[in-house]
């Protein structure tokens, strides 16, 4: 290593550059410290002290025991990370944060894979030898989303730097003092009146069980088992990329098949794929797109399928609301059609059936319940559950997911392209409709159809391509962003007149909806040790390059289903059901 610096730590030379922690020198020497409020790249606050070590510079010792995780490395630092000293105050930490710990471990729905829980195993933690008063409970579950509860919250502040550092909104925070501090939204509002996204990563940045989903999974369970009703499930491109880490499978395994049968056998009548109206929306959206640059329309156009995203526009930016495309999301497309087109050609009474979304997505609940969303009365999905709640299904189920063979969706609005399937990552839903749009502007069917600028996971990313319009060629300038941090820098950079854009997609999650707040738990030592972003797009990528058809416009079911029922894209009754409008929203509202 280039200006290296030397350390030992329990008798092993260690390498590690001058800007290291202790605890990421260990981490990439192999070597185990425990840690609770560490979450890298995002919170750092040295709060809990279980990462603490012994360590002496140039043969003298360093006072006290420093915590790892903010602990600098220096030239000649000896550290020891597990002597009995050390130990016992790890243990002791432990216990102490246990004893103002709602402990119904059993019944909690983070039991298996909670990271509180693992460290008390690892270190033999089986009692709380401190009686006396614990902090006032309180469960806020006013949101459609999101349920925050005081009980369990250990006061490591993940939550709180993820939502203000990464996603850049800040809703959360300390508040009281001494025994009193909790983490809540400003004066004790509910996660309901506040400009709250609902995207879910304070969840998934949650080492306990303090923010969970708001759970959807009884309700579902009632509709299946009613034989008056008819249930339908569809399932998003993320989902397949992340759901078989829930049953002890290595995170980047595509379990597409698996997830089908699974579905089949909890007992939905039809099991169908959100990639589906991810193709819809490509050939709505891409429809829009080229109406707005030849007719004048406001640019640039905005994408809409992240509701996160588009509920931080509302509430941040309702200037840009115009730049938004009317499309609805793929959930809500899927969700119209299901019970209009599909319902009408089986004869099937909407009003007995029941629409069910599988999302990587917490905000897609919120989405679901919007008052617009829906369509003569009828609502275009009834439940909306997460990829952690259809694994609960599953598992209550008695399914053994390792063990089934894979099966296909059902027909009609099952079939897909690969096109639909890379709009769960970052710069998907870009180059799914850039391979639509550049075959409809030049009559061909072209090869070339892998905008691999479209990809990767930099905040913002910025492209062209020159297509040909109205007769001449013309350069469009794209930017894809994720996170909304990163999305208000790039709607600053447009307001301020610096950057010009035709075509913009924003996903609310870092990373895409395979980050997004619904998905597996993924502990902060997995994180220090692998980027599960990278690991979950590439498997939808893998299955983008295995499909026959990768272009939304030749998926042979969208087009019976415009020839016999839609007419075309962008057209009346398109318009009817799978589009919808934004409004101004305003933070504490009621």
């Amino acid at each position: 290593m280039t200006n290296s610096i030397k350390v030992t730590i329990n008798g092993i030379v260690v390498e590690a550059q001058p800007d290291d922690t202790v605890l990421l020198a260990a981490q990439r020497a192999g070597i185990k410290i425990p840690s609770l409020c560490y979450l890298k790249g995002v919170n750092d606050p040295a709060a809990c002290r279980v990462c603490v070590v012994e360590a002496e510079v140039n043969g003298v010792p360093m006072r006290n025991l420093p915590a790892a995780c903010v602990l600098q490395v220096q030239e000649g630092m000896n550290i020891r990370t597990s002597t009995g000293k050390v130990r016992k105050a790890v243990r002791k930490n432990l216990e102490l944060i246990l004893a103002n710990h709602d402990r119904d471990c059993l019944t909690c729905v983070r039991n298996g894979n909670c990271e509180l829980n693992k460290l008390c195993e690892e270190f033999g933690v089986d009692q709380v030898p401190y009686d006396g008063a614990v902090r006032e409970r309180h469960i806020d579950d006013s949101s459609y989303s999101i349920v925050r509860d005081s009980g369990k919250c250990i006061l490591c502040g993940r939550c709180i730097s993820t939502c203000k550092n990464v996603q850049g909104i800040g809703v959360l925070d300390y508040t009281g003092r001494g025994f009193n501090t909790r983490v809540a939204p400003a004066f004790e509002y509910g996660m309901r009146d506040i400009d709250c996204i609902y995207c879910g990563q304070c969840i998934v940045s949650c080492p306990v069980a303090a923010l969970k989903e708001k759970s959807n999974i009884d309700q579902v369970w009632e509709a299946i088992d009613d034989p008056e009703k008819f249930v339908v499930v569809q399932t998003a491109p993320a989902v397949r990329a992340a759901l078989g880490e829930e049953f002890g499978i290595a995170i980047g395994t595509a379990v597409t098949g698996k997830m089908v049968a699974a579905l089949k056998q909890i007992g939905f009548d039809k099991v169908f794929d959100t990639n589906f109206s991810a193709d819809l929306t490509i050939m709505e959206e891409g429809t829009e797109l080229l109406q707005r640059v030849t007719k004048g329309g406001v640019l640039p156009m905005i994408t809409s399928c992240s509701p996160g995203w588009i509920r931080y526009c509302e509430l941040n930016y309702p200037d840009f609301l115009e730049n938004l495309s009317t499309c609805k999301s793929p959930q809500q497309m899927f969700g119209a059609v299901v019970k209009s087109y599909y319902a009408e050609t089986f004869q099937i009474d909407p009003k007995k059936l029941v629409s069910v979304s599988i999302m990587p997505c917490t905000s897609k609940k919120t989405e679901a319940n919007r008052p617009e969303m829906e369509v003569d009365g009828i609502r275009d999905v009834d439940f909306s559950l997460t990829t952690r709640e259809l694994a609960r299904m599953i598992k209550q189920a008695g399914i053994d997911f390792l063990s089934l063979h894979d099966e296909a969706t059902d027909s009609v609005i099952g079939e897909y392209t690969g096109a639909g399937v890379i709009f769960g990552a970052s710069g998907g839903v870009m180059e799914a409709a850039l391979r639509t749009v550049a075959d409809i502007l030049t009559g061909e069917d072209l090869d070339d159809i892998e905008y691999k600028e479209c990809r990767g996971l930099e905040g913002i990313r910025e492209a062209s391509v020159t297509l040909p319009i109205e007769g001449r060629d013309t350069e469009i300038k794209l930017a894809i962003a994720h996170g909304t941090a990163n999305a208000a820098k790039l709607l600053e950079s447009i307001r301020s007149g610096e950057k010009n854009y035709h075509f913009i997609e924003i996903m609310g999650c870092p990373g895409g909806c395979i980050n997004g707040g619904g998905q597996p738990h993924i502990s902060a030592r997995k994180r220090m040790e692998l980027d599960s972003k990278a690991l979950r797009s590439a498997v939808l990528y893998a299955e983008d390059a295995r499909l026959p058809v990768r272009k939304s416009h030749m998926n042979t079911e969208i087009q019976k289903l415009y020839s016999d029922y839609l007419s075309e894209p962008c057209g009346h009754k398109s318009h009817k059901l799978l589009h919808t409008h934004y409004q101004e929203r305003y933070t504490y509202e009621k």
